[in-house]
């Protein structure tokens, strides 16, 4: 599946939120000045559901207040408004929409700051939650550290060797033994691939000064191959398999003398 990465430089590229290769719609800022001695009116996401608004006595920002929290905008820290006329304009900050999704980025200069998730492919949906950690962790210093990022997808990759049944401390280990189990052959060039790559004598979870962004590019794409092939497409066949009439199943045991 094609990639692009957010870019201030393209009109398509994969979100951030929804990860999606989409159209995205590039906007503008402005500021308006909220008036003599007033405070900024922060908008606390996660206070909005079921809030009682009835103690706000101006109309129309109840009105305001009401249509985020109809939104659900729960979590989420910017808010899209009606267009209003305004009188200074915010330059080097700008908003991108996705046509997929709905939601919006926020970019200073050339860098997106919202939401912040780095410049990796997005994470496959079936890591179990605490490599999916590493992966996200991973791909917010990817650009500032691209041998950080690189040290945590190896991390990452030898805590998914130990969940698919690994010791998680001999990667050279681990490929033996799932071989021996029938390894897909394509795994087992990626997981040769994450061993070799930078150093042979790095372990998983220390920096190796020779890594730069390319190095730690390829060991997020090879995550994403490994999980995919062992975890992902297993479990689509097994969906496929359960939704099966029950009777169509026992013949399938019947046939290959099994039981279920």
């Amino acid at each position: 599946m094609k990639y692009v990465s957010p870019s201030s430089k393209e009109t398509a590229f994969n979100c951030s939120h929804c990860g999606a290769l989409a159209r995205q719609h590039w906007y503008s800022t402005h500021a308006d000045p909220i008036g003599k001695d007033e405070l900024p009116l922060v908008i606390d996401a996660a206070k909005l559901e079921g809030l009682n608004l009835d103690h706000i006595e101006d109309n129309d920002e109840r009105d305001r207040w009401r249509k985020w929290a109809e939104r659900k905008a729960i979590g989420r820290p910017f808010f899209q408004d009606e267009s209003r006329y305004c009188d200074v304009y915010v330059h080097n900050v700008w908003f991108s929409h996705c046509f997929n999704c709905n939601e919006i980025a926020v970019w200073l200069c050339d860098r997106m700051i919202y939401p912040q998730r780095g410049e990796a492919p997005l994470a496959n949906e079936d890591l179990p939650a605490e490599i999916a950690r590493d992966y996200e962790e991973a791909s917010s210093i990817l650009d500032l550290s691209p041998r950080g990022a690189a040290a945590l997808i190896r991390l990452a990759i030898q805590k998914l060797c130990k969940h698919l049944g690994q010791t998680g401390k001999n990667i050279n280990n681990d490929i033996k033994a799932l071989v021996q189990e029938g390894l897909d052959p394509r795994v087992q060039k990626a997981l040769d691939s994450v061993r070799v790559i930078g150093n042979n004598a790095v372990h998983p979870g220390q920096v190796d000064l020779h890594d730069n962004r390319e190095t730690a590019e390829s060991l997020f794409k090879l995550l994403n191959l490994i999980a995919e092939k062992m975890i992902s497409e297993p479990k689509h066949v097994d969906e496929v398999y359960a939704s099966l009439p029950e009777t169509a199943r026992a013949e399938i045991m019947r046939r290959d003398g099994k039981s279920e």
